[in-house]
């Protein structure tokens, strides 16, 4: 036990980071505390109640949530079932009004603001501090620092985190995301090991699977996560590409069963939403559109204004500075790039959870281009620069986080 509790895991750099969630987390309260409808007064919004509904539904036996919708719903939405997105949503909103009793439902009591939500602040800050360990491995601790710092601070997660304003819990899809694209890079590094890796290696494969069918469950059209972790794996690990094959189908047998159990093992509704769901609705004409650009761009500037500057420095130095051209930096851009190219080609009603899972990929390739500019003769300036920015980045979404109505 002593062995574990060391000053490497358990030390300065972790008691900060756990600060910065700590903000974080405060951030999402501020929002939930905040929010309920002005004009109806009314705590659970529309969506969110859906949500609940339908979750409580199959919690009790009822049915599957959206698969298909209960009748009254299906009325009302003009479909029978959830073509974009697994049970999984509404199982997560219902689960902690579960410790309520039926009778007990009162809409306008406050704490309705809280137990749906409660979920997806942890879903924040668990991806947060994911986000922390990938960086602080890639870029050490000032890169660390810098990406759970923009983390921490980003309007549309905290947003997100906080289910404000009626908002697709897409964080849940972008920690399934993350956790996805690292979690083969981690396993593929230790194909490089020589031992019985794909036996010893089931942790890491128990995770990847959990990731995959969180990130599906959470929005379908995340199936590309798929083909991406093989890629990884076999691009990461080429001596061991028939060890990285067997780990990836195994991590896909255990992301099916995981994704079952959102349908409660109900085989006949899971064929239903699997007939209909949307997997492959791609329209990549939006690639050629200057609009659409223009929209995706003002979405990320949203989720974290200071890349409007960080992110075309990095860009430029990681195209002019080899030494930045390393894998650690390029395959978050890369992974980012392809979510960005993933929102432009789907509908505008899933391309939110494409947009915010690119944002941590963007976070730890500026935070590893800036580390690495940490690293030369200018680092004085580079640093003062970046601690510059990044407190006026804090402030201004403190200041914006304070102007929020109260509902």
């Amino acid at each position: 036990m002593t062995a574990y509790f060391t000053r490497e895991r358990f030390g300065r750099p972790q008691f900060l980071a756990g600060l910065l969630l700590l903000a974080f987390l405060a951030q999402g309260a501020w929002l939930v505390r905040t929010d309920a409808s002005v004009a109806t007064r009314t705590i659970v919004r529309e969506h969110e109640l859906m949500r609940i509904t339908e979750g409580w539904r199959q919690w009790h036996g009822a049915g599957i949530a959206g698969a298909p919708y209960s009748d009254q719903l299906a009325r009302i939405l003009k479909e029978s079932l959830d073509t974009e997105h697994s049970p999984l949503l509404p199982l997560v909103t219902a689960a902690p009004p579960l410790v309520l009793p039926e009778p007990g439902w009162n809409w306008d009591l406050e704490y309705w603001r809280w137990l749906p939500r409660l979920p997806f602040l942890a879903c924040g800050v668990f991806l947060g501090a994911s986000l922390w360990y990938v960086a602080r491995r890639l870029c050490g601790n000032v890169g660390g620092f810098i990406a759970l710092t923009l983390y921490c601070f980003s309007p549309s997660l905290i947003q997100a985190s906080a289910v404000w304003e009626d908002t697709e819990p897409n964080i849940v899809a972008a920690w399934g995301a993350f956790g996805t694209v690292f979690t083969s890079i981690a396993v593929a590094h230790t194909l490089y090991a020589p031992r019985e890796v794909v036996l010893w290696n089931w942790r890491r494969t128990l995770l990847l699977g959990v990731s995959l069918a969180i990130a599906i469950g959470s929005q379908f059209s995340m199936i590309v996560l798929v083909p991406v972790a093989l890629v990884f794996l076999l691009y990461v690990a080429p001596v061991r590409r028939r060890a990285g094959l067997v780990i990836w189908l195994a991590a896909c047998a255990v992301g099916l069963l995981v994704f079952l159990s959102f349908y409660f093992f109900h085989l006949h509704a899971f064929a239903a939403s699997m007939r209909c769901a949307d997997f492959w609705d791609l329209d990549w004409h939006g690639l050629a559109m200057l609009g659409a650009y223009k929209s995706i761009g003002a979405e990320i500037g949203r989720a974290c204004p200071a890349l409007a500057l960080l992110a075309p420095v990095a860009l430029a130095t990681y195209a002019v500075w080899p030494r930045t051209r390393y894998f650690g930096n390029t395959a978050p851009l890369v992974v980012g790039a392809l979510f960005v190219a993933l929102a432009l080609a789907h509908p505008n009603a899933v391309q939110g959870g494409f947009l915010l899972a690119t944002v941590p990929f963007l976070f730890i390739f500026v935070a590893g281009v800036l580390a690495d500019l940490m690293q030369t003769r200018y680092s004085r300036p580079v640093a003062a620069c970046v601690v510059a920015l990044l407190a006026v980045y804090i402030l201004r979404s403190l200041i914006a986080l304070a102007h929020v109505p109260r509902g």
